[in-house]
């Protein structure tokens, strides 16, 4: 049987990445809606990184594009039993990454690639990669 109190520091991460993912999701939506004419669900296809509202909106869908996969990842190590230590540690740089990746988002305006958000997009799909492979070998 699991003992979810081993996982404590992983549970922690994973609530953090949860709470960063909904402070997104309204930041994005409230951004959006104190524009001049707002349509809810629709962003104007002409923005672009200039744009607050670009940026906020892609921020929450790349977090809604890569969470899943770290969260499914995260909960299979909890689930097989894996480390503790490291399962806390890939969701910990995952988490941290994602915050510097949307802060990156906010306030670098840039279309260049890679652009410095790239490096923390990156570092967290290592983390959630460390997770399948620490699952993996908890398994076997």
């Amino acid at each position: 049987m699991i003992s979810f109190q081993t996982y404590d520091s992983a549970l922690f991460g994973i609530f953090v990445v949860i709470a960063t993912l909904v402070v997104q999701s309204l930041i994005a939506s409230f951004i959006k809606a104190k524009q001049p004419g707002a349509i809810p669900g629709k962003i104007d296809e002409s923005l672009g990184h200039e744009s607050i509202v670009y940026r906020a909106h892609r921020t929450f869908m790349n977090s809604l594009e890569n969470t899943p996969t770290m969260l499914a990842a995260a909960f299979l190590a909890i689930f097989s039993g894996a480390d503790a230590k490291w399962t806390a540690i890939f969701v910990w740089v995952y988490a941290v990454a994602r915050l510097i990746h949307m802060l990156g988002y906010y306030f670098i305006s840039t279309s260049k690639n890679p652009s410095p958000r790239s490096y923390f997009f990156l570092i967290g799909f290592i983390a959630t990669i460390a997770l399948l492979v620490l699952s993996a070998i908890s398994i076997l």
